[in-house]
Formats: structure tokens, C-alpha cells, sequence
């Protein structure tokens, strides 16, 4: 008998977690799975147990203080909550509105392989990972290079002293690669004394001086110089027509403000 019980216990357990496992109800509200499949997509989570687990619980405490706000009727008449509410509101059918109206043309394959091919003529025959150490002026270089120079590594003084983005990463910059000598306007948006500088280098140096760019200085090291290596069109289409798509977006809404200013009367 015993045996039987918990054979039954345990059937009761598996029961329940299984159906914990496809969604919950609170005080009768239903929470689907498909609303911790889209909370988890839309986290960009992965779809593991744990996290389905984490994301449901979530749910769960939101639904309840959604609950306890619905019973408190003066909430509602508040006016700062009245504002946010049509604030909320507007929001709201902006967005559809501008989705209704908002049509970018579509990119064709022809384009996203014209895209691909300006891509790979543009760069050069060589790339080159560097880093970069971005200070204030000429002092503040200067003691920056003499610390390099008597042993620091590039990438610890980088960490410490540079005022660029990199700096968390050690200065490290993305592979880059740009037909040389380089030409202004056709250096992967790097600026012309930066990469002048970088392909001047050969694997492992570092600026003797430092490089100038308006108030700013600069000092960089090539860590690896290499033949350039063009990504497959299969491989890099995709993020190539995610690009146009956003050009085309873009075009597509600076239109219809500019039409809907035409029309506007506005006074400042």
C-alpha cells in the first residue's frame, strides 16, 4: 500500500510540474507558453528550463501586482497615473499609425550583391587588428609611450589612461582592411592619420610618436597583420540586407516627415 502511495505521490508531482512547465494560472488568469516563448525572444534569452523558469516567474509576479493595481479604483483617477496613461496611449498609435505608413521599398538580391561587391573592391589586400590608445594631448601621450616603452604592456595602458571606447577591451579594434596607401573617405571610416599609421606598421610595432588628430593623440600598436579574408556572399548577405533594410527604412520615414512638414503649419 505504501509502495502504491507514493507511486501515486509521485505521479501527482510529475503531474503538477509538467503542467507548471507549460504555462500557470494566477487567481484564474492564464499565462501561456507562447507569452514566456515571446518574453524570452524578446530578452534574446536562451530557450533552456531554467530560463523559461525565470521568465514565468516574472510573469507571474507582473499579473499579480497587475491584479492588485486593478482593485484600487482611485488609482486610475489619478492624474499623474492619468497622464502617463495617455501618454501610454499616444505612444501606442503612434507606432501603429507609422507602421501603417511607413513603407520602405524593398531591397532586392540584386542590390545586396551589388552591396557585397563594392564591399570586397574596397578593401585592400592586407587587414590589420590594432589597438589604439586615445588621450587628451601631448604630456598625457608622452607618459602614456614612456610606460609602454619601459615594459607595460599596450593593452594595460590602454585599459588605464585611454579615453576611447576600446578602452575595456585593452584598445583592441575590429579587423580592418583598406587599400594602401590610403585614400581619404575609403578607410573603413577610420580616420586618414590613424590609418596611415596602421599600415605603416608592421606586426607588433607601435607608433614611435605619437599620431595627431585635432586636440587628441593617439598612440597605436598592429598586433597582426594578415592576407584579407572576404566572408563567403552566403555568409555575409544576411547582415548586408539587414543594412539596407535600415537605409531603406530610414529614406522611407525622413520622407513622410518631410511630406508632413510641407504640410504643417508650424510657429516657434
Amino acid at each position: 500500500m505504501l509502495a502504491n502511495f507514493n507511486r501515486m505521490a509521485l505521479g501527482v508531482a510529475a503531474a503538477l510540474t509538467l503542467q507548471l512547465a507549460h504555462g500557470a494560472t494566477v487567481n484564474g488568469v492564464a499565462i501561456p507558453e507562447a507569452a514566456i516563448t515571446d518574453t524570452l525572444r524578446a530578452a534574446q534569452l536562451p530557450d533552456t528550463p531554467p530560463a523559461r523558469e525565470a521568465i514565468k516567474q516574472q510573469l507571474i509576479a507582473r499579473e499579480l501586482f497587475r491584479q492588485q493595481a486593478a482593485k484600487d479604483k482611485a488609482l486610475e483617477q489619478r492624474p499623474d497615473v492619468q497622464a502617463l496613461l495617455n501618454e501610454a496611449r499616444n505612444q501606442v498609435l503612434t507606432q501603429a499609425w507609422l507602421k501603417d505608413h511607413i513603407k520602405p521599398a524593398p531591397v532586392s538580391d540584386a542590390e545586396v550583391r551589388a552591396r557585397y561587391d563594392a564591399i570586397v573592391a574596397s578593401l585592400g589586400d592586407k587587414e590589420y587588428k590594432a589597438r589604439v590608445i586615445e588621450v587628451a594631448d601631448d604630456a598625457a601621450a608622452s607618459a602614456a609611450l614612456a610606460r609602454i616603452k619601459a615594459g607595460e604592456d599596450f593593452g594595460a595602458v590602454a585599459q588605464q589612461v585611454s579615453l576611447a571606447p576600446s578602452k575595456t577591451a585593452g584598445g583592441a579594434m575590429d579587423w580592418v582592411s583598406f587599400k594602401v596607401p590610403a585614400q581619404e573617405g575609403k578607410t573603413q571610416n577610420l580616420p586618414m592619420p590613424i590609418a596611415q599609421a596602421i599600415a605603416s606598421l608592421p606586426e607588433g610595432a607601435i607608433t614611435p610618436a605619437p599620431v595627431a588628430l585635432g586636440e587628441r593623440r593617439y598612440l597605436i600598436k598592429v598586433d597582426a597583420v594578415r592576407p584579407t579574408q572576404n566572408p563567403p556572399f552566403d555568409t555575409a548577405a544576411p547582415g548586408i540586407r539587414q543594412a539596407l533594410q535600415a537605409q531603406a527604412l530610414e529614406r522611407a520615414t525622413l520622407a513622410l516627415v518631410t511630406g508632413l512638414l510641407s504640410k504643417a503649419k508650424i510657429t516657434q
